[in-house]
């Protein structure tokens, strides 16, 4: 198969999809693999690292979507991209679709196969392509949010740990998943007070018997949510539903409860945001302002750390990766329910459930597209 990596161009986004060491072991297993120039000085790989590798540099992008049959990314292919997707090509990246009505048309009208790597599964029923970039933004979420409560920031000028004689920052993290549990370790690494909210008791164990009386673990209702957000300097929004719209658990009414200078991290942004006020912003640009409360929504956060988190996520997509050329997209499917779960479109139809019901559009099981 011919394997097409082309540069990301999303606002400060450094990551590639593929790492050198990855396109040696496709190019061994006699398949060949396309990179455009440039692609991996983000993380450290010049072009040369990648043609030690056995890939061919094309000079610009329009030369890897015209010769790949499968195209491997990172983020969502931008408006400009998407034109150059054709028919019965596979795109294998993040996609995040369900706030993004115009994705979303424009991959249907490629006919391409678009595989998400934000729902495929496991057996346990996680979330492993996911996984690694929630790890890395839920501790993110923490430097940056540190960093923004600072008074040159446009914060309370609290610092997180505080010192002998001053109270630390209380951070409140809503939802203990991957993102809540890696944002925890790392509040609480910083001595700040940590209260973390879940609803599901299984997550609440588990966190409780990690942390011990290191962070407070408390069922998440929305009485609870009003009362902890009076006195939280730092909030994290990790709350994630698979593949669906986030819900938006913060109100703008609610803003008013907050303390002047406090601030919100929403990195459920890709899928919406769980703040009512939360919009998409850069890391040119990372924060806003709204009645008083400072909001960071960068929509690709772990682009921060290229290096760390290109080879944390080429770890866990790359046997898929290789199934898919070794196999073929169709053969790749159907032995594999799981890589099954991240088909969202395919060859003109939108395939995955909960992004049809948030955008309103019709749509097909994708087990029809494999047979």
């Amino acid at each position: 198969m011919i394997i097409g990596v082309p540069k990301e161009i999303k606002n400060h986004e450094y990551r590639v999809g593929l790492t050198p060491e990855s396109v040696e072991e496709l190019v061994k297993d006699g398949h060949k693999v396309i990179i455009e120039t440039l692609s991996g000085m983000g993380i450290g790989a010049s072009d040369t690292l990648y043609l030690e590798a056995g890939a061919s540099v094309a000079k610009n992008a329009f030369e890897v979507f015209r010769d790949a049959q499968m195209i491997v990314k990172v983020k969502e292919p931008q408006a400009l991209e998407r034109k150059m997707l054709k028919q019965g090509q596979v795109l294998f990246t993040y996609l995040h679709l369900a706030p993004d009505r115009q994705q979303t048309i424009d991959l249907i009208d490629s006919k391409a196969i678009c595989i998400a790597y934000e729902t495929v599964t496991d057996k346990l029923g996680g979330l492993p392509l996911l996984r690694p970039m929630s790890q890395v933004a839920g501790r993110l979420a923490i430097q940056v949010g540190a960093a923004a409560l600072q008074k040159n920031g446009g914060g309370r000028g609290v610092l997180l740990g505080g010192v002998p004689g001053v109270e630390p920052a209380n951070v409140l993290i809503i939802g203990g998943g991957d993102v809540g549990f890696n944002a925890a370790q790392m509040a609480v690494g910083a001595q700040a007070n940590v209260t973390i909210l879940d609803r599901c008791n299984d997550v609440m164990k588990g966190l409780n018997k990690h942390f011990g009386v290191t962070a407070n673990v408390i069922r998440s209702t929305p009485a609870v949510l009003e009362e902890k957000l009076k006195t939280a300097d730092l909030v994290i929004g990790a709350v994630l539903i698979p593949g669906a719209e986030a819900p938006k658990l913060i109100t703008r009414k609610m803003l008013s409860l907050m303390m002047e200078g406090s601030v919100l991290v929403d990195v459920a942004i890709d899928q919406g945001g769980c703040f009512e006020t939360s919009k998409a912003t850069t890391h040119d640009k990372p924060t806003y302002i709204i009645d008083g409360i400072i909001h960071y929504c960068v929509a690709n956060m772990p682009g921060a750390v290229a290096r760390t988190s290109t080879y944390a996520l080429n770890a866990a997509t790359f046997s898929h990766v290789k199934n898919i050329a070794r196999k073929g997209w169709k053969e790749a499917l159907k032995s594999d329910p799981h890589l099954l779960k991240g088909l969202n479109v395919c060859e003109g139809n939108l395939t995955y459930a909960a992004v049809g019901k948030a955008l309103g559009l019709d749509y097909v099981e994708p087990i029809h597209c494999i047979n």
